[in-house]
């Protein structure tokens, strides 16, 4: 399992999740946990855009 849990703490959590939330607010938060999963997926996988360009001193005043 992920995290290294098992099915029992899995089902400790729900159960919590139920009791915070309630019911009819498990499936809108479980989409919104996907989406974001999956969109956070995407953006490492996606390459970045962003270019660091080294320094031009090689060696570094020295104090």
């Amino acid at each position: 399992m992920p995290f290294g849990l098992g099915w029992p703490e899995i089902l400790v959590i729900l159960g919590v999740a139920v009791l915070i939330f309630g019911p009819k607010r498990i499936p809108e938060l479980g989409s919104a946990l996907g989406k974001t999963l999956r969109g956070f997926k995407e953006e490492m996988d996606s390459p970045d855009e962003t270019v660091i360009e080294p320094a031009d001193d090689e060696n570094p005043p020295t104090a």
